[in-house]
């Protein structure tokens, strides 16, 4: 039985770069060594880094005056360093759900860090957009995707100050006008490659202008001047992040996986809509592309259980909701095929016919 991997993360992989990221670890580049034990100061692994930061600027369009990362620590991480590094006097937070909550949580240690506008009351169930953005914030820090609650921006706001963006679950899934930001980190386990590093883009003329001294480590200018090398990085993960940029640039780039998010999505979203089972958590134009998410119908909601159990013995993997939300996710990330989310949307129709 084939198996469709919805995982909200660690997550799908295309195919390809799981096998050309396994063959490396068997015999790094003829090497005799496997790539989990050289050196990342070895002579071949600096041309993995280099492509892989080319590749990431060719694909998102990066202006010249941004360096590109390779950190640990997860984007968990990155709810410190940001303030730690860019918070000077105020900082504005777009409180989005769980992940964008626990950032302005860690920015409040640093400063002042208000809430600009919060979807909390209503459950997370949409994005904010009518909301009035401070002029004097130093920047505002969006989630531009949230895991948990299935909503999604997937253009940039308009608001009169600079942006940072936790884009963790959606970035290369469209194309992203990179000038607006200070920054952007991103987890790689959803759209980038295996859990264990961090991309970081940022802008390196707004460094060193936080007023406080900043731990060597959780300095960006540090890891900036040492191109990502201060300390080991995570080498695996940065091949398979290589891996994947080489594939997203083979499929088409970011505006073809755009493309392809969207013909997923309104695939499966049709079906939520359509069958008398089901009903989507969050408003029509929030939800995201990314982490579609479902319940059964109040009616229906002893079904759950057995839904579940229906859908993963027919080789649905990873589709049950957040502990805190519950029903149903389907993480379609850009390595889902078109045939995983049809298989998922006949398994919803012929579980309707049978009830």
């Amino acid at each position: 039985m084939k198996k469709y991997n919805f995982n909200a993360g660690p997550s799908i992989l295309p195919r390809e770069v799981i096998e050309n990221t396994a063959k490396q670890i068997l015999d790094f580049n003829g090497s005799g060594l496997s790539l989990a034990e050289i050196s990342h100061r070895a002579k071949d692994f600096q041309p993995v880094v280099d492509e892989a930061v080319a590749l990431i600027k060719e694909l998102l369009k990066v202006p010249e005056g941004y360096s590109v990362l390779f950190l640990g620590g997860g984007a968990s991480l990155e709810f410190c360093m940001i303030p730690y590094n860019f918070l000077i006097k105020k900082a504005g937070y777009l409180n989005t759900g769980t992940w964008a909550k626990k950032a302005l949580k860690e920015a409040k240690l640093f400063g002042e860090a208000v809430e600009v506008a919060s979807s909390a009351d209503a459950g997370y169930t949409f994005y904010p957009k009518d909301y009035e953005c401070p002029t004097d914030l130093d920047y505002l820090h969006i989630t531009t995707n949230n895991t948990i609650y299935g909503t999604e921006i997937r253009k940039e706001p308009e608001v009169p100050v600079r942006l940072i963006g936790d884009m963790s679950s959606d970035i290369f899934s469209r194309p992203i006008d990179v000038a607006k930001y200070d920054c952007i980190y991103a987890g790689a386990q959803k759209n980038l490659a295996m859990a264990g590093v961090t991309l970081i883009i940022v802008k390196d003329d707004c460094l060193g202008k936080a007023p406080r001294q900043i731990p060597t480590m959780l300095d960006y200018r540090t890891h900036v001047e040492k191109g990502s090398m201060f300390n080991t990085p995570p080498v695996v993960p940065i091949y398979c992040a290589l891996e994947t940029l080489r594939w997203i640039k083979a499929q088409g780039g970011v505006e073809e996986m755009a493309r392809r998010a969207e013909a997923r999505a309104k695939v499966l979203y049709d079906e939520i809509d359509r069958n008398k089972l089901f009903r989507g958590t969050v408003e029509k134009d929030s939800r995201s592309l990314m982490n579609i998410c479902f319940v059964m119908n109040d009616e229906y909601k002893d079904l759950e259980k057995p839904f579940f159990e229906y859908a993963t013995q027919r080789g649905m993997v990873g589709i049950k909701g957040h502990r805190s939300v519950g029903g149903f996710r389907a993480s379609c990330y850009n390595a889902m095929p078109m045939e995983g989310v049809e298989a998922l949307v006949k398994c919803m129709q012929d579980f309707e016919k049978e009830h």
